[in-house]
């Protein structure tokens, strides 16, 4: 009689059981079971039989994991399709929208020369059409039997070989080599190695930073205010608590006024040892009216608060600090706490800076460290926290330990105003006042303090066009200013030490080396020498210290060590933004004096967002302008006439069609490393091209 073959009955099954788990949740979790002997013809002796059991059993495992496995890949493949698909969609958006960077806004115009702003593209679009060329050249020469690198090149016979065996191909491409290798591959070495010096230099004190970050932290060093200062502010009314004005700058910043206004109006001060003013130079009527509400509607609360409005708007931000620093009351205050209009101080934030001022009387800057609300809103905003937790864990903290000196941020921080006016008050000499007033408040003697661990909520640019012009002025006013505050830092009567540190370490290695090396080597020198092999940059210089470099900036942020790779490609993509822009600003062109307020999208933390909700229903049950609601729905109206974009940027196209060019170049000469980073650095400034990193508008 024939076994039964009864799969599913549960009392016949004895065999192994595999547990089967399918990804896709349209399916659920299956619990198979191999065949029992009972279930195959018993018809051999009893060891064979053994065996083919053991064999069955795999071969039924073996089955199921095949499935698994392709089931897997399947899973892969579609979402690489879908991936692709969505890719190739926004690409055929960008190229049928035909928006670049070319094109110039009002505000462009004002700020811009476009001979200038043109100048540094034809020069890569230059270079461009000539590794197209030289690549058609070596690949023709390739198939033409001229295989050999810069290891295997034989000089002496090309010059023994005689004329009458070379047609006028190879006569060409040999003179081409011998041209190269006389004329221009020592240049191009020479300037190879001396940027491979700069590197190696700017590494060390990467490192450096980096093992004073570690020692803080095993030895747990930080500012500690003075005890009898905490005590102070412990005993109430009648402790330590100075003067303090408030300042909230802002400039047409509507999505973000009510959160920065509401968050300092919560701040946890004696109401009569506290002034805000919201000194607002917003062109826009409607948004200056929204501010002036939100303002009086503090004041029907009991805040201490003041609006501020320029008419003439000279200076920027610096102009619009120096005309409130100006007013006749400021006189009664001690200290100065400033906010940008994006920042969420919280309410013991005066509580946790200020104490440290006492007894301290050199003291000038307590600046604290800023956290962001939307870090994870996009790859743009991840790769951004990774840069500046970096700048506030590493960079901040050891300066401010060590040397007690470090560029003010412009924000989150609190200032003695006696230090402010010691130093010259705000200057508008340039787009970055905040390192202006620090380099010159530490040429006159004082000192700054950085507290790690005292934070302040912020918003991170979430479009690349935002954060790319924020970079422009961020790299472009520290050359502005290097330029200006060079003389006096000769003469000052700080120590040697201190000048070689804000001269050779604070402007040029940090400011313009680190720009200058980062561009050079990486997008023009590296692609050179894919046609120039006779000059080589070694396989450390490309991979190892760059993946070593990238693994110390991501340290303060654990969390995005999966972006390690992401980081280093976008780090090396930004070279060229911060390239122009430290060009710029060196050499005073028109681009350096360009200030664009980074747009904001108004995003709160959660709980933010409740303290608001409670704030607007006290106040709709107190008096309100009648044409309030109707203002607002006017302004989101006005908004959504101004759609936002993405652009094309041709710069970073153009640097992508050559690192490309060079990466196919790259394999004549079957240089792995060297392809693999050209293939990928290419591919990262075409995605940055395209505008594919940051916020897609749909």
């Amino acid at each position: 009689m024939a076994p039964s073959f009864d799969w599913w009955g549960k009392d016949s099954h004895r065999g192994t059981p595999v547990v089967v788990k399918m990804e896709n949740p349209n399916w659920s979790m299956v619990e198979l079971e191999v065949p029992s002997e009972g279930d195959f013809l018993n018809t051999d002796s009893p060891s064979r039989l053994g065996r083919d059991k053991s064999r069955n059993k795999n071969a039924k495992q073996l089955t199921w994991v095949l499935l698994l496995r392709a089931h897997k890949a399947a899973g892969c493949l579609t979402s690489i399709a879908t991936a692709m698909v969505t890719l190739g969609s926004a690409i055929k958006r960008r190229i049928h929208s035909g928006r670049t960077d070319i094109e110039t806004t009002d505000i462009d115009r004002e700020n811009e020369n476009p001979t200038v702003k043109t100048r540094f593209y034809t020069f890569i679009k230059i270079f461009l059409w000539l590794s197209v060329f030289l690549l058609g050249f070596e690949v023709a020469a390739y198939f033409k039997g001229w295989h050999f690198g810069a290891p295997h090149l034989q000089l002496q016979y090309l010059l023994a070989m005689p004329f009458g065996f070379q047609d006028i191909f190879d006569s060409l491409y040999s003179q081409w080599v011998l041209f190269r290798v006389e004329y221009v591959a020592p240049p191009t070495q020479f300037l190879a190695n001396a940027c491979i010096v700069l590197f190696l230099i700017q590494s060390i004190d990467r490192l450096v930073l980096s093992l004073g970050c570690f020692w803080i932290r095993l030895k747990n060093i930080k500012p500690v205010p003075k005890q009898d200062a905490v005590a102070d502010l412990e005993s109430g009314e009648n402790g330590f608590f100075p003067m303090v004005l408030v300042q909230i700058p802002m400039c047409n910043e509507k999505e973000v006024y009510q959160q920065s206004i509401a968050a300092v109006c919560n701040l946890d001060w004696p109401k009569s040892k506290i002034l805000i003013q919201v000194l607002d130079d917003s062109d826009d009527p409607s948004t200056r009216l929204l501010i002036k509400e939100e303002v009086n509607k503090w004041q029907q609360e009991g805040a201490h608060i003041l609006y501020r409005h320029r008419v003439i708007r000279d200076g920027y931000k610096a102009g619009n600090l120096k005309s409130a620093m100006n007013c006749s009351y400021v006189k009664d205050y001690e200290f100065v706490a400033i906010f940008d209009a994006d920042f969420q101080p919280t309410p013991d934030f005066l509580k946790r800076t200020v104490p440290h001022f006492k007894g301290n009387e050199d003291l000038g800057l307590v600046q604290a460290r800023w956290s962001f609300v939307n870090k994870d809103e996009n790859l743009l905003t991840r790769l951004q926290n990774i840069n500046l937790a970096f700048h506030f864990e590493v960079e901040q903290q050891v300066n401010g330990i060590f040397i007690n000196f470090f560029g003010f941020n412009g924000t989150a921080g609190v200032w003695r105003i006696k230090a402010l006016e010691d130093s010259g008050g705000w200057l508008e000499r340039t787009t970055v006042e905040d390192m202006d007033i620090a380099v010159r408040a530490h040429l006159h003697g004082w000192k700054f303090i950085f507290l790690n661990d005292v934070e302040c909520q912020c918003e991170l640019p979430e479009s690349y066009e935002a954060y790319r012009k924020q970079q422009h002025r961020w790299h472009s006013g520290p050359m502005q200013l290097f330029r200006l505050c060079l003389p006096a830092i000769i003469r000052s009567k700080i120590s040697i030490w201190k000048k070689f540190n804000m001269v050779f370490l604070f402007f040029l290695l940090r400011k313009l080396i680190l720009p200058f090396y980062s561009f050079t080597l990486f997008c023009i020198i590296l692609p050179m020498t894919m046609f120039i092999p006779e000059a080589e940059l070694p396989a450390w210089v490309v991979c190892y210290i760059p993946a070593t470099m990238s693994f110390l900036n991501i340290l303060p942020a654990p969390k995005s060590f999966p972006f390690i790779v992401p980081y280093l490609l976008f780090e090396n993509t930004m070279s060229v933004t911060k390239f122009n822009a430290m060009i710029s600003g060196l050499f005073q062109l028109g681009s350096a004096y360009e200030w664009v307020v980074t747009k904001k999208s108004g995003r709160s933390s959660e709980g933010d967002l409740l303290s608001l909700v409670k704030k607007e229903t006290k106040h709709q049950r107190g008096s309100s302008e009648p044409n309030l609601g109707e203002l607002k729905a006017e302004i989101m109206q006005q908004d959504q006439k101004k759609k936002k974009h993405n652009r094309i940027y041709m710069k970073e196209l153009a640097l992508a069609f050559l690192l490309l060019t060079a990466s196919a170049r790259s394999l004549l000469s079957a240089q792995g490393i060297h392809f693999y980073f050209l293939l990928f650095q290419g591919i990262s400034f075409l995605l940055v091209g395209l505008d594919l990193v940051g916020e897609q508008v749909q």
